[in-house]
């Protein structure tokens, strides 16, 4: 039977995070074993904060979860990619619909997509970008 191989990462695999309808990937997050099982269970996105050393819902905080509608694993069985329908505002805690919303031009990085919400209005804490 097919597992994710936790034990390659130390215990975390990524997972991209892509757009179940357009395609377009939204984010890029870690996944420890608990956040896949409650993933699973759920059908909500959870995950593993590096920064806060915990699992966490997407859009416990701001709202904006993300349903799962399908999941992939990769030919190594180490990375996942995650089809959401995402709910509420966008993926990004910068308040653009991706976290890749900037794109590399001749003179640098630009801002090529429109802002969804302003951060500052749905995030209790202060935001770093």
């Amino acid at each position: 039977m097919l597992k994710i191989d936790f034990a390659k990462g130390s215990g975390l695999i990524p997972v991209i995070v892509q757009d179940y309808r357009s395609r377009e990937v939204l984010m890029v997050a870690y996944m420890n074993r608990e956040a896949w099982e409650k993933t699973r269970k759920t059908k909500k996105a959870h995950y593993y904060s590096r920064s806060r050393k915990g699992l966490w819902l997407k859009g416990e905080e701001s709202g904006h979860f993300q349903e799962v509608k399908g999941a992939f694993i990769d030919c190594d069985n180490d990375t996942l990619l995650l089809q959401v329908k995402q709910l509420g505002g966008g993926a990004c805690h910068m308040g653009y619909n991706s976290c890749f919303f900037r794109k590399r031009g001749k003179r640098g990085w630009k801002v090529s997509a429109k802002r969804l919400f302003d951060p500052e209005k749905v995030y209790k804490n202060k935001l770093k970008g």
